[in-house]
């Protein structure tokens, strides 16, 4: 009897609970806008947030009320641009794409055995970093975590490397890095790019921490035969406008830190 009576009210009790759920969905039921799920299916899906919404989903709603440009989106190829223009009845301005770069060797030593969180966010606000370079990568691969596109891969050195076929400039690895290690620059960029990232003004401090650090001596700048060499916080920042990728400040370089790009 006891059986039957719980069977009874379990049965009762799952109809009542049917029945409210039903009258809820109906009550706080939102609609969805058609446009903006047709807009999201043109979108890759990975939420990165290089279009300055949050996410896939933001964007959409934005493109569809008319808010954003449709070809904010770095990450989609040029049919998808196109075809989100064409739902939204307008024109798309191309994205210009750009792509993720690594400004260090991974040549400083290490300090010591850091036996804290394996975070580079943690060991640079605990430990000021793992390695005698102040300025270098910490090599936790918080980057690696953040890119959803499977781009990056850690080098033996210990430093992160970028995969230029699979990057997608979504810039979530450089908003990460809180070394300012990783720089974006436009993908079709050519020319010399330097793999430094040491901002001290001391030039024996800098090749005492690293072998392969920049120590400012400014050969790159004096021997560019179209002046698109300039220090930046003491780092070489070329100018690709300018830039002929005639390699005459790799080939000046002592401490081999610019390399072309290609």
């Amino acid at each position: 009897m006891i059986i039957i009576t719980t069977a009874i009210f379990a049965a009762s009790l799952a109809l009542v609970l049917g029945i409210a759920l039903c009258v809820f969905r109906k009550v706080f039921h939102v609609e969805t806008d058609v446009l903006v799920g047709l807009i999201r299916e043109t979108l890759p899906g990975a939420n990165c947030g290089a279009c300055g919404f949050p996410g896939c989903d933001g964007f959409a709603a934005a493109c569809a009320a008319k808010e954003a440009d449709p070809g904010l989106c770095s990450v989609s190829d040029e049919d998808s641009t196109k075809k989100r223009a064409s739902l939204v009845g307008g024109e798309a301005s191309s994205a210009k794409p750009v792509i993720a770069m690594v400004a260090c060797q991974g040549l400083a030593a290490f300090k010591g055995n850091y036996t804290g969180y394996k975070s580079c966010r943690a060991a640079k606000i605990s430990a000021g970093g793992r390695r005698s370079c102040a300025w270098g990568c910490i090599g936790f691969g918080d980057c690696i975590n953040e890119c959803a596109f499977g781009a990056i891969t850690m080098a033996e050195t210990g430093v992160p490397v970028i995969d230029r076929k699979k990057c997608k400039g979504c810039k979530k690895c450089f908003a990460e890095c809180p070394q300012g290690v990783i720089r974006v620059i436009d993908a079709d960029a050519k020319g010399a790019f330097a793999l430094c990232n040491n901002r001290s003004p001391i030039k024996a401090s800098v090749r005492k921490a690293c072998k392969a650090g920049c120590f400012k001596c400014e050969a790159c700048v004096k021997k560019c035969p179209q002046q698109a060499i300039t220090l930046v916080n003491g780092i070489p920042a070329i100018d690709y406008t300018k830039c002929t990728s005639c390699g005459e400040c790799v080939e000046k370089c002592s401490g081999n830190v610019l390399k072309l790009v290609v």
